[in-house]
């Protein structure tokens, strides 16, 4: 077993603290570079229960990228080998003992018919020692992964195809440039306090390492429902930028696992931050790119299942099968 993967316990240092890794694959496609913009040449590895993973899926619709990249979903339970994929005739033995290899929305390694993303990895890398993480943006062309860190692919694909595409979806811009040194200081604060302050605070393995990240949490989410206090629909510049799509992600998933099996019991979206609900209510209900990449029965099934360290029972909570409320204005 690769030693990155042997238990989630095993990501936090010695103070009990949860250690994000640093994404390995780092390429952009770009005109005139090594991976350049050529429809239909790059796939799309994703979770539908992972946030980082969903911040590309909602780019890829926003811009009308669904023909230039196709897909492969994981299957929602992590396990001893990582994500791993559905069952195919290909590969037809269950992947692990507790998993039975079917699920909704999940698909075969479109490319190869592999069984765990970990050997993809390993096809690129034969020595790679860190964590096997979604999204991946993979080059059929070469055979390389060109990147896996959510931040960039979502820079990418928010420009390197606008010369393919026409109308609303080449001129919406989710990074403009006299925003930029808004979003860039609001996702830095955002990333650290409530992107990754869900993980320090779930993954914590001590009291202090915990309250050292939930903290910062609490304040994180005070000062975003603070920003959205004005009844504004975006949080920068009046427009939809990438601020949102990142902050999304989370917010989405914070009702329905963080809450109660990250411990972040600060106060439910729905009933304790009026502003940010209304917020996260319009980007669901009247924006497709977000509604149709969003999966509740992916995201529960992932958390509560995988993290054995926190539900050792692995008890899946019964609820909505969309776990967020209608909108009314």
């Amino acid at each position: 077993m690769n030693n990155a993967q042997k238990d989630i316990t095993s990501w936090a240092d010695k103070s009990g603290s949860f250690k994000r890794q640093v994404s390995s694959f780092r390429d952009i496609i770009e005109p005139n570079g090594q991976f350049p913009p050529e429809k239909g040449r790059y796939h799309l590895y994703v979770s539908l229960a992972c946030p980082w993973a969903h911040r590309a899926l909602i780019v890829r619709q926003l811009k009308g990228l669904e023909d230039f990249f196709d897909v492969s979903t994981v299957h929602p339970h992590m396990l001893e080998k990582g994500w791993h994929f559905a069952k195919s005739s290909e590969n037809p033995a269950p992947q692990s003992e507790h998993s039975d290899d079917t699920f909704p929305a999940a698909t075969v390694d479109n490319l190869f018919g592999v069984s765990h993303l970990r050997e993809l990895y390993f096809k690129v890398e034969p020595d790679y020692q860190a964590r096997f993480t979604v999204p991946v943006i993979w080059d059929k062309k070469t055979n390389k992964i060109v990147n896996n860190e959510s931040s960039e692919i979502i820079r990418f694909l928010n420009t390197a195809f606008n010369d393919q595409l026409s109308g609303e979806q080449q001129s919406l811009d989710l990074y403009p440039k006299e925003l930029q040194k808004e979003i860039d200081g609001l996702n830095e604060w955002v990333y650290n306090d409530i992107n990754n302050g869900v993980y320090k605070s779930g993954f914590a393995t001590t009291q202090e390492a915990y309250e050292a990240a939930v903290k910062p949490l609490a304040e994180g989410l005070e000062k975003v429902e603070k920003i959205l206090s004005d009844g504004r629909d975006f949080l920068i510049g009046g427009r939809l930028t990438e601020a949102d799509v990142r902050l999304y992600t989370t917010i989405i998933r914070y009702d329905p696992v963080y809450y109660v099996h990250f411990k972040c019991n600060l106060g439910l979206i729905r009933h304790d931050y009026p502003h940010l609900h209304k917020w996260l209510q319009r980007l669901y209900w009247k924006n497709p790119a977000f509604k149709d990449t969003t999966n509740f029965e992916h995201i529960k099934e992932h958390y509560y299942y995988s993290h054995k360290h926190i539900n050792p029972n692995r008890i899946v909570p019964y609820g909505p099968n969309v776990d967020i409320e209608p909108l009314e204005e």
